[in-house]
């Protein structure tokens, strides 16, 4: 499913925010619950109210929000003016250079800074900060100033900023042709059987949950994902792992450990806020509790990022401090592992 963003027929006053293009496999439903499924924060009588006023669109046709969507329908939101992310305003924001020159910029996010503005987040995204720092910043193909990949809000860690147009070219078929080097950390659910190991299935948006990623092991959905991974370290309940990137597919390492049955650690999108393995005593649902405290997002961190420099042609690599919340949550677990250990 693709979400884009083009102004209708010129001269329409129209401008699409949304496109969605429903699955072979999707079952007949109202264009509203539709809708719903897919717009993050939308209410259902906002899009009501859309498709009354004559906004909805299903196969460029105005629908009622009754309508029911069919396979490889393609159904769009079209409003009378531009999406609020095409509205780009530069903004001070504190930014965590690694590194800069004329070409390019590393960029150590922080945990809960959005990447680029989108619906629910018109402001204090990383992308605000880039233009206030630097003036005619280059576009990806989604109109992106300075972005060659990004990584989620509450994924903290290393991101490359295109500072030119060859350097964004460059840098953008590195990462297509897979020569750039991304090594995370993440800890997970349960104990890790394998000590390292390969998960390979086709990653795309869950058919139930717009908000998910889902794994397709048999390719007929999303794309080609690869993720490779180490065991660093085992803590009873838990395991701390490094995974290496061979595609960056959105939410990669996130869906692909859910489905292998370990979820990252306090991943409230899927599921990972919960307590997935362990035992019943209140003391145990005690210390988790306080381990989500101390780390309040999914954990996981972007700690090395290496690729080509597009004019010097000099392979860079730049590494970056696992954050304190994760430390702390980490150094929690080995603490209870080590006692659990001397228990027995």
């Amino acid at each position: 499913m693709q979400e884009e963003n083009n102004d209708i027929q010129e001269g329409s006053g129209l401008h699409e925010h949304y496109r969605f293009t429903a699955k072979d496999g999707q079952i007949p439903l109202r264009v509203d619950k539709f809708l719903m499924n897919f717009i993050e924060n939308a209410t259902r009588n906002k899009i009501q109210q859309a498709a009354k006023e004559g906004n909805i669109l299903v196969n460029d046709v105005a629908v009622k929000s009754n309508h029911k969507v069919k396979p490889k329908d393609v159904v769009r939101v079209v409003l009378g003016y531009p999406p609020h992310e095409n509205l780009l305003v530069a903004e001070d924001l504190p930014i965590h250079i690694v590194y800069e020159d004329d070409d390019v910029m590393v960029v150590n996010k922080e945990p809960g800074m959005v990447v680029h503005p989108g619906h629910g987040n018109y402001s204090g995204t990383l992308v605000n900060g880039l233009i206030h720092h630097i003036e005619n910043l280059p576009k990806n193909s989604n109109e992106r100033p300075g972005l060659v990949h990004r990584i989620d809000k509450d994924t903290s860690g290393l991101l490359v900023v295109a500072k030119t147009e060859k350097a964004m070219t460059h840098l953008s078929k590195q990462f297509f042709d897979k020569t750039t080097e991304r090594l995370y950390y993440a800890l997970v659910w349960g104990n890790v059987a394998e000590d390292s190991g390969t998960i390979e299935g086709h990653v795309g948006r869950s058919l139930k949950n717009r908000l998910q990623m889902s794994v397709f092991p048999d390719g007929e959905y999303g794309k080609k994902a690869i993720t490779h991974y180490k065991v660093l370290e085992r803590f009873t309940y838990v395991t701390l792992v490094q995974c290496k990137l061979e595609t960056g597919r959105t939410h990669q390492i996130r869906a692909h450990f859910k489905h292998i049955g370990h979820t990252l650690f306090n991943d409230e999108r899927y599921g990972g806020n919960q307590i997935l393995k362990g035992t019943t005593f209140t003391k145990y649902k005690q210390f988790v509790d306080n381990c989500f405290k101390i780390l309040p997002r999914q954990a996981l961190h972007a700690k090395t990022l290496g690729f080509i420099h597009p004019t010097t042609n000099e392979f860079m690599q730049f590494n970056s401090e696992v954050p304190e919340d994760i430390n702390a949550c980490i150094e929690k677990w080995r603490r209870y592992a080590s006692n659990s250990l001397l228990e027995e």
